[in-house]
């Protein structure tokens, strides 16, 4: 089998994670990050729910990472961000850090908001 290497020609991609961290364009990120085509940027987490509306418009899909396991986001949170026409999508942080970087490479208007493991 060949594998082939993904090259980001006009995208963010996250490169790794692991305890506490992301690393993305070979930066490690201490803590929660906000991740978009454009770039990256530490998140206050679920709480910080600013930082997620100011999305709308620029995504059509916000992925949100719940860290080591799947965990449900609070039901007021997901009914503002469908008001602002942001889709969100919950799955655990690796899962969502691989989905992301399969659409943004693709050009579709994604972001990753994740929580560390």
């Amino acid at each position: 089998m060949q594998l082939t290497e993904v090259t980001y020609k006009d995208a963010v991609p996250i490169d790794s994670y692991g305890p506490g961290f992301f690393r993305i364009k070979n930066e490690a990120l201490m803590g929660h990050v906000i991740v978009t085509a454009t770039g990256a940027r530490l998140w206050g987490g679920l709480e910080d729910e600013a930082a997620l509306l100011a999305l709308a418009g620029q995504v059509d899909v916000l992925f949100i990472g719940t860290g080591a396991e799947i965990a449900h986001i609070p039901a007021p949170l997901r009914a503002r961000l469908e008001a602002a026409g942001l889709g969100a999508e919950v799955m655990n942080s690796p899962a969502a850090a691989r989905t992301y970087n399969v659409l943004v490479n693709d050009g579709r208007r994604v972001a990753a908001a994740l929580l560390t493991v």
